[in-house]
């Protein structure tokens, strides 16, 4: 009798479409957090996958800082035009007008943390019991502790010491009124798993990630891009620089890295030289040792 073997790929796969179809079949109204990342279009292509030849059944919903890189915003609408998929934006500048937050001041302000906020009152207005989100244990030490569904009380915060088991993977998405839930279906994946998968589905991705020439600063140990929002320093040298982005995020804080791979294949190659973790350009991380766990702790993606 011959054996079967599953590529390491297609386990990974396998694995998060398990996961996509048991949101869908527990909970009343789950959506795909959305940021215009690698992350989040892979999850979003899994959703494809999983119940095809449907339409994906989950909306998307974008925390959208006003920060954003504008190539990261073209990639979200014309996915969406082309997906027809209902998307739910929560605007941080709404949330700085109503008075709900206040904008941080200063040579290292960003929006980043001002998420929490926008994110929480849009699970509310949405009557979201799910936000599946495209969180990684292998990009930071914080989100390594979850669970593929893991708990938000019902004032959206997670405690990492109060988590259900899931042995042999028997997700229990149980919850009171006011509480909900955050789904992780590709947890297990690394970032070179990521790219590989990428690379085998021909995934479109923002060009942000290949190699490109912009003008960047050096801040932080990172070549952040100029920006109308970035406000420089007494002897910051503004330099053009021919870098790619391994993470995207708020514009003001995401660093980039010099680079010369502009196609998926070289970009396979130069990850799997990487030393360090893809975050660690991110300048919000840097904040203290603990700056993710604590933006999670509050209701971080």
């Amino acid at each position: 009798m011959s054996k079967y073997y599953l590529n390491y790929l297609d386990e990974l796969e396998s694995e998060a479409i398990y996961i996509l179809r048991e949101v869908w079949a527990q909970f009343e109204n789950p959506v795909i957090l959305f940021s215009g990342g690698k992350d989040s279009i892979l999850v979003t292509h899994l959703a494809k996958k999983a119940f095809y030849p449907s339409k994906i059944p989950f909306a998307l919903m974008h925390v959208d800082t006003g920060h954003n890189f504008p190539e990261t915003i073209k990639f979200r609408d014309d996915l969406v035009e082309s997906l027809g998929v209902k998307l739910i934006v929560g605007s941080v500048q709404e949330s700085i007008d109503q008075g709900r937050v206040a904008e941080e001041k200063g040579k290292n302000a960003t929006r980043n943390a001002l998420q929490i906020t926008t994110l929480l009152d849009a699970i509310e207005t949405n009557k979201v019991d799910c936000a599946i989100g495209g969180g990684r244990r292998d990009e930071e030490k914080a989100r390594a502790k979850e669970r593929f569904f893991s708990h938000r009380d019902d004032f959206g915060q997670w405690d990492p010491k109060n988590q259900r088991p899931e042995l042999w993977n028997l997700l229990n998405g149980k919850h009171f009124e006011g509480e909900h839930f955050r789904a992780f279906p590709i947890s297990n994946w690394t970032e070179m798993d990521v790219w590989n998968y990428i690379k085998r589905e021909n995934i479109s991705i923002p060009s942000l990630y290949f190699a490109h020439e912009r003008e960047v600063v050096f801040r932080s140990n990172s070549w952040i891009p100029i920006s109308e929002y970035l406000k420089l320093e007494e002897g910051e040298k503004v330099e053009k620089k021919k870098i790619r982005f391994r993470t995207l995020g708020d514009i003001t804080i995401t660093g980039g890295i010099e680079s010369d791979a502009d196609t998926l294949e070289k970009i396979v190659l130069e990850v799997s030289a990487m030393r360090k973790t893809e975050r660690g350009d991110r300048s919000d991380d840097k904040r203290s040792e603990t700056a993710m766990e604590d933006r999670k702790k509050q209701g971080y993606f």
